[in-house]
Order: structure tokens, then C-alpha cells, then sequence
């Protein structure tokens, strides 16, 4: 069994910054691809960035340039730094680490831009 736990949402101004964290515990036994993705309503969940085991990444498109995702294995931990927010980045940020064909996810952290 996998547990992730999420931390670093809030609320921010327009062009401010967060840094969310991942932690993985549990019955981690090596390195795995992780995500963070954006929950919508109807628990739709899209992917915002993900991280291979050997640090390749990808990113939305609305993202690319301002978030940037990394890891620190020897934590078990994967960050997501969000700089130049905008109101449309408010979300509901889950992340994802993925075991074969099992998806676990954390509780979701939110994030609310907003004057």
C-alpha cells in the first residue's frame, strides 16, 4: 500500500508562487513516474505535469514555462513550483504516483488565486 500526502496550497495573488509537495509512504520500493494533476467537477482529473523515473517531464500546454515539476528520491517526494499564477490556476491539485497499472493519488491540495 501506497500513501501520498499533499501540502504547500493557499491562496495567492495573481503572478505570485507556491511550491506543493508529494510525499509517497508506504511500500515504496524504487523510483516511479508521478504526476500532479488539476481535479474538476465530476472528478475529472487532467494532468498538469509528470515526472518519469529517470527525471524526463511534461507539462500542460497553459503551464509550460511557469510550473516546473521535480523530484527527490531519496525522500520519496515530488514538488510542483507554480510561478506567474493566474486566477484560471485555481484548482483542486492531486498528485499521482503510478505502480504498474495501479494509479494512487493523495487527498488533493488546493490552490486559489485571487486579488
Amino acid at each position: 500500500q501506497v500513501q501520498l500526502v499533499e501540502s504547500g496550497g493557499g491562496l495567492v495573488q495573481p503572478g505570485g508562487s507556491l511550491r506543493l509537495s508529494c510525499a509517497a509512504s508506504g511500500s515504496i520500493f524504487g523510483v516511479y513516474p508521478m504526476g500532479w494533476y488539476r481535479q474538476t467537477q465530476g472528478n475529472q482529473r487532467d494532468l498538469v505535469a509528470a515526472i518519469t523515473i529517470d527525471g524526463s517531464t511534461n507539462y500542460a500546454e497553459s503551464v509550460k514555462g511557469r510550473f516546473t515539476i521535480f523530484r527527490d528520491n531519496a525522500k520519496n517526494t515530488v514538488y510542483l513550483q507554480m510561478n506567474s499564477l493566474k486566477p484560471e490556476d485555481t484548482a483542486l491539485y492531486a498528485c499521482n504516483l503510478r505502480v504498474g497499472v495501479v494509479n494512487y493519488w493523495g487527498q488533493g491540495t488546493q490552490v486559489t488565486v485571487s486579488s
